[in-house]
């Protein structure tokens, strides 16, 4: 059921995502072939006056055809609803439609799970979900649920920074006294951790780390709106900070890349231990989504509006074989991509891993 609900999640965003680019053509009005969900063989389909809507079996994406370039139309070339015989500043707003679209669905998302069963907030320090048996850690007296504030005098700050910052403290200190100030139910308590080495020296105390979260819900709509903006900023600025360490630092960061079934496994386990949050999965993954969709990369809408920033340059558009030319390209080399991801992902799920080791693969 979790897995169904997550991938309900992912297929709804793509919906936002296409309905993006649909409805701002329409409402120019301009030509629509088809509104497609998924990909390969058709599960079902309406006809409507002028547009198809069809609902296909690999629920991986979607597409809004136009009539421009299909030889069977019966609109005639020079038809000023036609999207290539439209303005520049027309066609943009068709080709970002879809980024802008799931980067509003993902605020109102944000201010569903806010107004209803409140939204995590990222808080200073670290959170204690369990202490191993016979461990630094249950010797000093830490306890599930602590949250570690500071070591050494220290302050942890906000996670990712507080992981790297204590794990580095514990690591240097094997055989070392470690002051902490740990917060246990509303209190403050202050505790001294004295790190084991392990087989490489290093110092490890036996705890499992969270972030530190809290439960915020709004009381009104205002404060909703409110919450939501800000927690809107921090997954966005989260989320580019992501895509920059990417970037700039690829070769170690490239295994961290998901695809739809790495997301779905994700979003099954969030929905596992509580429907709710469902919400802010839905709005980290089409906030993804519109920032993937920008990269000016052939296939993408990014690099459709590439294409159209050096048509507004030169006064004319490039010539349509090559640019046909670039987009088939961009296409294999995505597809290709996400095929590797899919697989590496597939493979690696832990039911796939235990069927292997059950067949001595």
């Amino acid at each position: 059921m979790s897995v169904l609900a997550a991938i309900a999640v992912l297929i709804i965003l793509i919906v936002v995502h296409e309905l993006g680019h649909f409805s701002a053509a329409r409402l120019q009005g301009i030509h629509v072939t088809r509104f497609s969900i998924g990909f390969g063989p058709v599960l079902a389909k309406y006809k409507g006056k002028e547009t198809e809507y069809t609902l296909c079996a690999i629920p991986l994406g979607g597409f809004v055809a136009f009539p421009d370039d299909d030889p069977e139309s019966n609109i005639a070339p020079d038809d000023p609803d036609l999207l290539r015989n439209r303005p520049i500043f027309d066609r943009a707003i068709v080709i970002s439609a879809g980024v802008i679209a799931n980067l509003i669905f993902a605020y109102f998302l944000l201010v569903g799970q806010t107004a209803t069963i409140g939204i995590q907030e990222l808080q200073p320090g670290l959170s204690i979900p369990q202490v191993d048996e016979n461990s630094a850690a249950m010797v000093a007296g830490l306890e599930s649920g602590d949250v570690i504030l500071s070591v050494d005098n220290q302050s942890l700050g906000d996670f990712p920074d507080a992981t790297s910052l204590f794990i580095e403290k514990v690591k240097n200190a094997p055989g070392q006294p470690l002051d902490l100030t740990v917060e246990r139910e509303d209190k403050i308590v202050d505790l001294t951790v004295v790190p084991e080495a392990n087989e490489e020296g290093e110092g490890k105390i036996g705890v499992a780390l969270l972030p530190n979260v809290q439960l915020n819900r709004s009381q009104n709509l205002l404060e909703a709106f409110s919450y939501s903006a800000e927690a809107y900023q921090n997954v966005t600025m989260l989320t580019l900070q992501g895509f920059w360490q990417l970037v700039s630092n690829f070769q170690e960061n490239a295994k961290q890349v998901a695809g739809p079934v790495k997301i779905v496994e994700y979003g099954a386990s969030i929905a596992q231990n509580n429907l709710g949050n469902l919400f802010q999965f839905g709005a980290l993954i089409s906030i993804n989504l519109a920032i993937i969709n920008t990269l000016p990369l052939p296939a993408l809408d990014g690099g459709q509006l590439v294409f159209l920033l050096i048509e507004g340059l030169l006064g004319k558009p490039l010539p349509l074989k090559l640019q046909e030319g670039i987009m088939q390209t961009g296409l294999v080399l995505l597809l290709s991509l996400g095929i590797f991801i899919i697989i590496r992902d597939t493979v690696n799920l832990a039911v796939v891993q235990d069927l292997i080791q059950q067949i001595g693969l």
